[in-house]
C-alpha cells in the first residue's frame, strides 16, 4: 500500500468572520500546520486541496490541487481532486483530511489500514459513535467513479456517494475528553481547541 495525505482547505469558511480558517492560529502554529505535522509522519507525501489564492499556501511547501470538477461542488469535490492527483503520482491510496482538525490521531492510518484488508473498500474514521467521512483512506481506484458521480448527481453529500461503494469504520477513543477529530468552524471553536491544549496533560495527543 502506497499512501499520499491529503489535506481539504477548499472550504468556504463562512462562519469564521473573515479569518482565513487554514491558517487561524491555535496555540502558536496555523491549523494547517498542525494537521500537516500529524499526516507527513504516517504517509511521507501530502498534498492539499485549495480553489483560491494557492500562494498563501507557499510556506508549507505542498503541490496545491485544484477541483477537478467544474463549479463548487464540496468537500467530495476536493476528495476527487486529491485521489486523481494521488493516483498520478504512483500512490494506492489517499487519506484525506480537513485543514481544521488540529488533533489528529497519530495513529490514524495504521488503525484505518488494520482495519479491513478487502480491496476497494473506503476506510472511514469515527468517534464518539459518529462517521467522519472527511477523514478516511481512499483506494485512488474509485476515482474515476466519484468523478462520474459528481458531474451527474445533486446531492453532493459524503453519504450519497458511499452508498455507491463498500465502506468500513474503524472507532477512535475520545482521550481526556479530547475528540480527535473535533474540528474548528468558528471563532469559538477556536477558542475551544485553545482551552483543550491548556488543559490537557499529554501533549502527544494536542
Amino acid at each position: 500500500m502506497n499512501v499520499i495525505g491529503g489535506i481539504l482547505a477548499g472550504g468556504r469558511g463562512r462562519r469564521m468572520e473573515g479569518i482565513d480558517k487554514p491558517l487561524a492560529i491555535l496555540a502558536g502554529k496555523p491549523l494547517i500546520s498542525r494537521v500537516i505535522s500529524r499526516l507527513m509522519p504516517q504517509t511521507g507525501d501530502v498534498i492539499l486541496n485549495a480553489n483560491s489564492e494557492p500562494g498563501r499556501f507557499d510556506r508549507f511547501g505542498l503541490d496545491v490541487i485544484a477541483d477537478r470538477i467544474d463549479g463548487f461542488r464540496g468537500p467530495l469535490a476536493g476528495v476527487h481532486a486529491l485521489m486523481a492527483a494521488a493516483a498520478e503520482r504512483g500512490a494506492s491510496h489517499l487519506l484525506s483530511a480537513p485543514a481544521d482538525t488540529p488533533f489528529l490521531p497519530n495513529d490514524l492510518l495504521a488503525r484505518l489500514t488494520g482495519s479491513d484488508n478487502t480491496p476497494g473498500v473506503v476506510k472511514i474514521a469515527s468517534s464518539n459513535g459518529r462517521r467522519q467521512p472527511v477523514v478516511a483512506l481512499w483506494p485512488v481506484e474509485l476515482a474515476e467513479s466519484l468523478g462520474a458521480h459528481l458531474t451527474k448527481t445533486e446531492d453532493l453529500s459524503m453519504a450519497a456517494y458511499l452508498r455507491q461503494v463498500e465502506s468500513s469504520e474503524t472507532e477512535f477513543p475520545v482521550i481526556n475528553g479530547l475528540d480527535p477529530f473535533f474540528n474548528i468552524n468558528t471563532p469559538g471553536d477556536l477558542e475551544q481547541a485553545e482551552r483543550q491544549i491548556a488543559a490537557c496533560p499529554d501533549s502527544s495527543i494536542v
